[in-house]
Formats: C-alpha cells, sequence, structure tokens
C-alpha cells in the first residue's frame, strides 16, 4: 500500500503560480509512475504530468511550458510548480502513484486549485 497527501492548492488570479506537493509513504519501493491529475467539474480525470518509469516525464499539451513536476528522492514527494494559470486551470489536482502504467494505482485525496479571472 501506498498513502498520498497532496498540499498547496489555494486560490490564485489569472497569471500568478502555486506550488503544489505530494508525499508518498508506505511501500514507495514499488512505484514506478507518480504524478499529477486533475479533474475539473463535469470533466473527466486527466494527466497533467507525470514521472515515468525511466525517470523521463510526461505532461498535457494544455500545460506544456508552463508547468513543471519535480521530485526529491530522500523526501519521497513530488512537486508541481504551476506558473501562468489560467482559469481553465481551475480543478482538483490528484496525486497519483502506480506500479504499471496500466494500474489504476493509489491516489491521493487531492486538492483544490481556483484561479480567478
Amino acid at each position: 500500500q501506498v498513502q498520498l497527501v497532496e498540499s498547496g492548492g489555494g486560490l490564485v488570479q489569472a497569471g500568478g503560480s502555486l506550488r503544489l506537493s505530494c508525499a508518498a509513504s508506505g511501500s514507495t519501493f514499488s512505484i514506478n509512475y507518480m504524478g499529477w491529475y486533475r479533474q475539473a467539474p463535469g470533466k473527466q480525470r486527466e494527466l497533467v504530468a507525470r514521472y515515468t518509469s525511466s525517470g523521463s516525464t510526461n505532461y498535457a499539451d494544455s500545460v506544456k511550458g508552463r508547468f513543471t513536476i519535480s521530485r526529491d528522492n530522500a523526501k519521497n514527494t513530488v512537486y508541481l510548480q504551476m506558473n501562468s494559470l489560467k482559469p481553465e486551470d481551475t480543478a482538483v489536482y490528484y496525486c497519483n502513484a502506480r506500479v504499471r502504467v496500466l494500474d489504476s494505482g493509489f491516489w491521493g485525496k487531492g486538492t483544490q486549485v481556483t484561479v480567478s479571472s
């Protein structure tokens, strides 16, 4: 089992920045993929950014150049630096960790990000 705890969400004006954190605990040695998803009201949950098993990163096209995922392996923590935020970035952001790419994996409870225009 892996437990994930997110923090760092909040309310920000368009053009502003936020940094999300996700701390993992438990059987973290089994994790090969870790990253962030988001779900806006009335929409499906979508991938925002993640680390893959090779250590490379994937980003949604909508956030490329604005968001940056990073990690601190010693702390089992993944971060999401979000710059130039737009109202359409408003969503609940969830941390996800999985062993295999097609697994549903483990989910945090989510943190709300609201971007006002």
